[in-house]
């Protein structure tokens, strides 16, 4: 079958699309899915880029956020049947009994077929288009679990996003809006800052680095955001301890430009900041997020649908920060 493959780590010119990659085997207790909607997320970039401490199996497929059709069904996986519409977990529990991600810890679903096991399958709900359900598990996911079950967000709160025009920053502001909050986008350019307007942001700040905190403070009368989200790290960090207000937190599931970031903690102990890091997502989030796609309070941005030949250039445009929302990959496509 086909499938976007990496052999060594490197840059986005590592992937190459095969035609014989082997076909999934059928395990117990397993369904075999026909892939198609695959979303790409920062996490692909990591791994083809090769994670420091973390084992990746070569050559490689990637790809964890899967929807698509179950084909064959092992007679142990319960109650699947052939047709059936299913979002895929991408959490998976590895032989040392650590967690794991499809397309990071084991083969993923940038192919046409993934045999993966029957109780991390989620119904995808009659109405829900395979794209939206493939652009939730792990960004929308990681997004709902920050601010609510660990962020506690509610309506009426002043919400800042940092990243807010890529995966999980689209998730976030959507999110936030959707609960009632007052979004603050900050995002590096005026076309971003316009679509994320469109999807719920109250105010934008076009801003690169750290130049967005006094703006912040202007924005709200000099009193502070009530939740900052930054999982940029390290090149914003300081600015998101100064544009937190008193009793404010400040969230965290990330740090793309690096994890050593400074902490000035005056700010933290004179303004009584909480901290509060997320760490992936739950099955419940991910039912949830379903719910509010089935029920139209949410509908995921989808920058692009491409075909296994433009994996390469759509992680390209990951890292140049050129997506808005999540690209779709279509193993159906050419």
């Amino acid at each position: 079958m086909r499938a976007a493959v990496f052999a060594r780590h490197g840059g986005p010119d590592v992937i190459r699309v095969v035609e014989d990659w082997p076909e999934p085997a059928l395990e117990a207790a397993g369904v075999v899915v026909e892939v198609e909607a695959c979303a790409l997320n920062h996490l692909d970039v990591f791994v083809r880029r090769g994670m420091p401490g973390v084992r990746t199996e070569l050559p490689h497929v990637s790809g964890g956020d899967v929807a698509g059709r179950v084909m064959a069904v092992d007679g142990a996986a319960g109650a699947w049947s052939a047709g059936d519409r299913v979002l895929v977990d991408p959490a998976v529990m590895l032989p040392n009994g650590s967690q794991g991600a499809l397309g990071e810890s084991v083969q993923g679903g940038l192919c046409e077929r993934i045999a993966v096991s029957a109780d991390r399958l989620l119904p995808i709900p009659d109405g829900v288009d395979t794209s939206l359900a493939a652009a939730l598990p792990i960004a929308f996911g990681t997004a709902y679990r920050m601010l609510f079950t660990r962020g506690r967000v509610s309506a009426g709160e002043t919400v800042v996003v940092l990243g807010a025009s890529g995966g999980v920053g689209t998730a976030c502001v959507q999110l936030a809006a959707g609960a009632g909050a007052r979004v603050i986008a900050v995002a590096s350019s005026q076309e971003k800052l316009a679509a994320l307007r469109r999807l719920g942001a109250a105010e934008c700040i076009e801003a690169r680095g750290a130049e967005f905190s006094a703006e912040v403070w202007r924005l709200t009368n000099k009193r502070g955001a009530d939740v900052v989200v930054d999982y940029t790290g390290q090149a914003t960090w300081p600015a998101s301890i100064r544009a937190t207000r008193h009793g404010g937190r400040i969230l965290t599931c990330g740090a793309t430009t690096g994890f050593e970031a400074i902490t000035d903690l005056r700010y933290v102990w004179t303004r009584e900041h909480s901290i509060i890091g997320s760490d992936g997502w739950a099955r419940e989030d991910l039912e949830q997020l379903l719910a509010l796609v089935a029920d139209r309070r949410l509908t995921p941005l989808i920058d692009r649908v491409v075909g296994l030949s433009g994996v390469a250039a759509a992680e390209q445009a990951l890292e140049d920060r050129a997506v808005i929302g999540k690209i779709i990959v279509d193993p159906r496509l050419a």
